[in-house]
């Protein structure tokens, strides 16, 4: 077995881009509940109410949908330059160092194999709260305001991948990454990993891509305290009218009870409660479903609809032949 390495501490924000841009934005703040850190140019700079960090979500205005970046913070600036080292060391694509953002210092930028850029960073903004956003207990981030939905975190998002085998050697090579639970299709192939840096059960997931795109983005989720805080966040977004695509229900791998919306942009969005398996166990082995196991649907039999293996944004252009 590897040697665990815990480098990278956790997943600290994701791009999301969107061509609806004053609807997205009205949607993660009032309707999902995300608290505006900060609105600069083309960017929205967005957290939920106990997110440590300036931002974990940034909402850039773009002329179409998807993901501009994944960011992970590493634990240490001596484990920035061990990372940094040994992506330079591998087959893949460098893109070098920024600047930084408005939530952050700079950060080493590459490639996985399908388009999708990562970014590793140390130096960060940690959100504090003016005198109307002080929580009562002063453990929390901020304080807990009870707007829309209002997810507690950042929890995790999913790509979309060719093939996923090769994303996984991406992940475990470049960020340490443990791969948690697996599938394996009866034809040999990987349908779907799921990755985790910590003692999380996982923080990324990556499936197989099945509507004929290239580097896109399945969707990002951010976490609930409870099974309830789902349920009364579907009646708030079918008030609002946001397209629900399935759940209320639990899911077979990882075990998370969850919700998927679109939000106004078609960007998929989902809620899960929080209290999901911990990787405690040093030596854990990967947990590995069969394409049968798969096929009898989520936890309690909910079949796993159509959309939910075809659409990803950007949405793919149809031929008119």
């Amino acid at each position: 077995m590897a040697e665990l390495s815990f480098d990278v501490a956790h997943l600290g924000h994701v791009e999301v881009y969107t061509d609806k841009f004053d609807d997205s934005l009205d949607f993660f703040t009032r309707i999902y509940g995300l608290k505006l850190s900060e609105l600069t140019g083309d960017s929205a700079y967005l957290r939920a109410w106990d997110d440590y960090e300036f931002h974990t979500l940034k909402l850039t205005r773009h002329h179409t949908t998807g993901v501009g970046h994944i960011a992970y913070r590493v634990s240490s600036p001596e484990a920035l330059a061990r990372r940094v080292a040994i992506i330079e060391a591998s087959p893949y694509k460098v893109l070098g160092w920024t600047d930084g953002d408005s939530g952050h210092g700079p950060a080493f930028r590459f490639e996985d194999p399908f388009g999708h850029v990562f970014e590793l960073y140390w130096e960060t903004v940690v959100y504090e709260p003016g005198p109307d956003d002080r929580p009562a207990l002063k453990n929390m981030a901020s304080r807990f305001h009870a707007q829309g939905a209002c997810p507690r975190r950042l929890d995790h998002l999913n790509l979309l991948a060719e093939d996923v085998s090769a994303f996984r050697a991406f992940m475990t090579t470049c960020l340490g990454s443990r791969v948690t639970e697996e599938i394996r299709l009866d034809n040999g192939r990987v349908g779907g990993s799921w990755f985790t840096v910590n003692n999380k059960s996982y923080d990324l997931a990556c499936t197989e891509e099945h509507g004929k795109g290239h580097g896109r983005f399945h969707h990002v989720t951010y976490a609930t305290d409870q099974r309830e805080d789902i349920l009364r966040a579907a009646d708030v977004f079918l008030e609002n009218g946001v397209h629900i695509e399935t759940g209320p229900h639990k899911h077979a791998i990882q075990g998370t009870f969850f919700l998927y919306v679109w939000e106004p942009a078609g960007n998929r969005v989902e809620l899960a409660n929080a209290g999901a398996r911990l990787m405690l166990r040093p030596d854990v082995q990967t947990v590995v479903w069969t394409e049968a196991e798969r096929k009898k649907g989520q936890a309690w039999g909910l079949k796993t609809i159509e959309t939910f293996h075809t659409h990803g944004t950007p949405p793919v252009a149809v031929d008119p032949e």
